[in-house]
């Protein structure tokens, strides 16, 4: 476990430091550089025909037609947008845990353990293109037994519904996911799987990309043979995290902290979260041919190399 604590706080101690990086070079990344509808990330120009909030509120939006690759320290998860039709998008999430999973050793054996992958979860939400002030999403969840060890998967082809809700009033996003998953298939020598994930959001944007987040995964596993009051693991806490571009690239960088009030046995008592995602927003061809011709404007106004 102190391992494992160690990992995520190394990966979370860089995030800092890029986000106290990216603090100190705030003019440099929020000067207007070209025209209206080209600049990526920034406070005084606006991105895909609107501006730096629109943005940061798509990008907490997990609906949103933004395609994202998000990488945390435990599981990468990209977000693909597609469209149905003039009415219906379609958001998929591939969500890949990447686990290290310490094994029990005799005293005065050293600690061992397994990394490698988890059991993969697939998403499919199907939301309205035109949402009103309440915007929803609705598909089907997918845990497939792809985990390379049986140390680090529950070994069962699960399935249930997904739902998420969310609104945006003033500077805040807020919202909520859930989702129940249970087991139709896999080893008959694993446990079944009945187990519920509920994550709340809320996020404050602030000014020059900046934002205050709380997203905490609270999980109940209602198959656990442990006694009763382990089912829960409720998490409380929160991070700080910057949208911002590097170079024409915009980005998500956030770091959270969370303290768990209730878990199961022999399990963290806490948790650090560090996310890096690359955002893509979607730019018509006007827009695209501005951002081409303001990236040649820049490569040639740079210095010539000795």
């Amino acid at each position: 476990m102190k391992t494992i604590q160690r990992q995520i706080l190394r990966v979370a101690a860089l995030l800092v430091g890029v986000l106290a990086l990216t603090a100190a070079t705030t003019v440099a990344q929020d000067t207007p550089v070209g025209p209206v509808g080209t600049q990526l990330a920034t406070e005084e120009t606006p991105v895909a025909a609107a501006n730096a909030d629109e943005l940061r509120k798509e990008a907490q939006n997990p609906i949103a037609s933004l395609i994202s690759v998000p990488v945390q320290n435990n599981n990468n998860q990209p977000v693909i947008p597609l469209k149905v039709n003039d009415n219906w998008n379609l958001i998929i999430r591939w969500i890949t845990p990447i686990i290290y999973q310490p094994l029990p050793a005799p005293s005065p054996l050293p600690q061992v353990g397994v990394s490698g992958l988890g059991d993969m979860q697939p998403t499919f939400l199907l939301s309205p293109s035109k949402p009103s002030k309440l915007i929803w999403g609705v598909g089907p969840i997918i845990q497939m037994p792809t985990a390379t060890s049986q140390y680090l998967g529950q070994g069962k082809l699960a399935l249930g519904p997904n739902i998420v809700a969310l609104m945006m009033p003033g500077h805040f996003v807020l919202g909520v996911l859930v989702n129940n998953i249970w087991s139709v298939a896999g080893s008959g020598s694993r446990p079944n799987i009945n187990q519920m994930l509920l994550q709340y959001f809320v996020n404050y944007n602030m000014k020059k990309g900046w934002y205050l987040t709380a997203q905490p995964i609270i999980t109940a596993n209602w198959n656990t043979p442990a006694p009763s009051g382990s089912v829960w693991t409720v998490p409380f806490g929160a991070g700080v995290g910057r949208i911002m571009k590097l170079g024409f690239q915009p980005v998500n960088i956030n770091v959270q902290a969370y303290g768990n009030a209730v878990h199961a046995p022999g399990a963290s008592p806490w948790g650090v979260r560090a996310t890096f995602a690359l955002l893509f927003p979607k730019l018509t061809k006007q827009q695209q041919k501005m951002l081409l011709e303001q990236k040649l404007k820049q490569m040639e106004q740079q210095p010539p190399q000795k």
